[in-house]
C-alpha cells in the first residue's frame, strides 16, 4: 500500500507544477485574441487599427532600406568602389541612381538583384577583388538605356556623327558597345582601379584621371565592329565584346598555357610575332580604306565621310602631293598630327595606365619641342604613320637607279636624318629594344665604313 501511495502522490505533484507552470507569451496572446468579443464593432475596429498600423511600419520600413540600398550613398560606403562612385559624380548621369543603369526595371528583378548583391557582401567582409570589373552577366541592358534616351536619334549630340541609333537597337547591339565609358571612363579597361590605386581617388584629382576621351565613344570600337561585319561576322552576339576583360578570367585562361603551347606548336601562325603583325597589317588596310586610298565591295563603308558630317581636314594637307612634302610639317607640328593620327583612335583596345604618370601629366604639361628623333620614332611606331612609310615611296625610282643616285639626297646630317624615318643605320640587334624600322634595309649594309664627313655625337 505504500508504494501505491507514493506513486500516487508523485501524480499530485506533477500536475501542482503544470497548472503553476507560467503558459508563454504566444499562448497567452492566443489566449488573448480567442477571449474576445470579436461581434463587439469597436473591438473589429481596434484590430484594423493595429492591422494597419503594423503594415505601414513593415511596408515603410522596408522601403526604405530598399531605397537605401539603391543611393549612390549607400554604394560610396564600401572602400573597393571609390574609383566607381568618383566617377560617376564627375559624369553627366549624376543626377540618376546607380540602380536606374545596373538593375533590369521591374520589382522581380529589383528583388532578384538584392539576393545575387548578398556575394558582393561576402567579398567586402572576406576580401574584395584587386579590381572591379563588370563582368558579362552583369552587363547594363537595353532596356536601362531606354528609360531616358530615345532610339530616334540619327546623329550624336555634338551634329557630327551621323548614327542611326534605331538600326543598332534593331539589330540588338549593346548601348554599351559604343557607350562603355560614359560614366566610369573605361577606368577598368585602363586598369586604375585596383587596389593600390583607390587612395587617389578623390574629387581633387578626378579631372585629372577622368578624360573627356574616355568618357566619349571610341572610335576604335566603331572601326573594329564595322570591320568584323564586312567580314561576315556578328561580334556583339558575345557580350563579353561590349564588357572590359576581366582579369580573373584572364589568370584562368593563362593556367591552360599546355593546351595553347600545344595548339601553338601544331600552327606556326599563332605565334605572338605573326598575330601583331596580321593585327597592325588589318589596320593599316582600314587607314587606308578611311582615307580613300582603298576601297573594296563591303556592306560598311570605312571612309571617314560615311560617320562624320563634318571633316575638318587642314589647309596645309590639300596641297599637291601632300604625302611627300609633309616631314616638316611633322618636324614643326607633331604634336598637332598626333591629335588626328594616333593608334587609340583607330583601335578598339585601351592601352593600360599607370594613375601617378597621369596625375604628374595633368600638372606638368610637357611641351613639344620640334626633335627629328621624336618624329622618326612616331612614324615607326604609329600605324598611321607606317601604313605609307612601310611602301617604298615613289621618289625612290627603281632600285637600281636609286642605289646610286640617292647620294644627292643625303649630303648634310638633317637629310640623313629624313633617311632615319624609315632605315636604320646600323644592322638592327636581334631582341633589341630599340624601335624597328619599316624595312630591313639599313644604311652600313653597304657604308660599312661609315659616312664622310659625318658629324660625332
Amino acid at each position: 500500500m505504500a508504494f501505491w501511495g507514493r506513486k500516487k502522490n508523485r501524480e499530485i505533484d506533477t500536475e501542482t507544477r503544470e497548472k503553476k507552470k507560467k503558459p508563454g507569451l504566444l499562448r497567452r496572446l492566443w489566449r488573448t485574441v480567442r477571449n474576445v468579443d470579436w461581434k463587439n464593432p469597436v473591438n473589429r475596429w481596434k484590430l484594423l487599427f493595429a492591422s494597419l498600423v503594423f503594415c505601414i511600419i513593415a511596408f515603410g520600413g522596408g522601403y526604405g532600406v530598399l531605397s537605401y540600398t539603391n543611393s549612390p550613398t549607400f554604394c560610396s560606403n564600401c572602400h573597393e568602389m571609390t574609383a566607381e562612385y568618383t566617377t560617376y559624380t564627375a559624369s553627366a548621369h549624376n543626377q540618376i541612381s546607380c540602380v536606374q543603369c545596373h538593375i533590369k526595371p521591374g520589382l522581380v528583378n529589383m528583388m532578384t538583384h538584392k539576393v545575387k548583391s548578398l556575394k558582393e557582401v561576402y567579398y567586402h567582409v572576406t576580401g574584395v577583388p584587386d579590381q572591379i570589373v563588370q563582368t558579362a552577366d552583369e552587363a547594363i541592358s537595353n532596356e536601362n538605356c531606354l528609360q531616358c534616351h530615345s532610339k530616334n536619334r540619327l546623329v550624336t549630340a555634338s551634329g557630327d556623327l551621323k548614327v542611326n541609333h534605331q538600326g543598332h537597337i534593331k539589330q540588338n547591339i549593346p548601348c554599351i558597345t559604343c557607350h562603355e565609358g560614359v560614366v566610369h571612363a573605361k577606368i577598368a579597361a585602363r586598369g586604375i582601379n585596383i587596389e593600390k590605386d583607390l587612395a587617389d581617388w578623390n574629387q581633387a584629382n578626378a579631372e585629372k584621371l577622368i578624360e573627356q576621351k574616355y568618357l566619349r565613344p571610341n572610335m576604335g570600337t566603331c572601326i573594329d565592329c564595322h570591320d568584323k561585319v564586312n567580314k561576315g561576322q556578328k561580334p556583339w552576339k558575345d557580350v563579353t565584346y561590349s564588357v572590359p576583360p576581366n582579369p580573373e578570367e584572364a589568370q584562368k585562361t593563362a593556367s591552360g598555357t599546355a593546351e595553347v603551347a600545344a595548339t601553338e606548336a601544331t600552327n606556326p601562325a599563332s605565334t605572338p610575332e605573326e598575330v601583331k603583325a596580321a593585327k597592325d597589317k588589318n589596320t593599316q588596310d582600314i587607314i587606308l580604306q578611311a582615307i580613300g586610298k582603298e576601297k573594296k565591295d563591303v556592306k560598311i563603308s570605312m571612309e571617314c565621310s560615311t560617320c562624320h558630317k563634318e571633316i575638318k581636314v587642314p589647309k596645309s594637307h590639300k596641297i599637291v602631293a601632300w604625302d611627300q612634302q609633309h616631314g616638316s610639317t611633322a618636324i614643326q607640328q607633331l604634336d598637332k598630327c598626333v591629335n588626328c593620327h594616333q593608334d587609340s583612335k583607330w583601335e578598339k583596345e585601351i592601352p593600360k595606365e599607370d594613375i601617378m604618370s597621369l596625375l604628374n601629366m595633368g600638372s606638368h604639361k610637357v611641351k613639344y619641342t620640334p626633335n627629328i628623333t621624336v618624329v622618326r620614332n612616331q612614324a615607326r611606331i604609329n600605324k598611321f604613320c607606317s601604313t605609307c612609310h612601310a611602301n617604298r615611296p615613289p621618289g625612290h625610282m627603281d632600285s637600281d637607279k636609286w642605289l646610286t643616285a640617292h647620294a644627292q639626297h643625303a649630303k648634310t646630317n638633317d637629310d640623313k636624318a629624313k633617311c632615319f624615318v624609315c632605315h636604320d643605320k646600323a644592322k638592327p640587334t636581334p631582341g633589341s629594344t630599340d624601335i624597328k624600322a619599316p624595312t630591313d634595309v639599313y644604311c652600313q649594309y653597304c657604308h660599312r665604313t661609315g659616312f664622310k664627313n659625318e658629324k660625332k655625337n
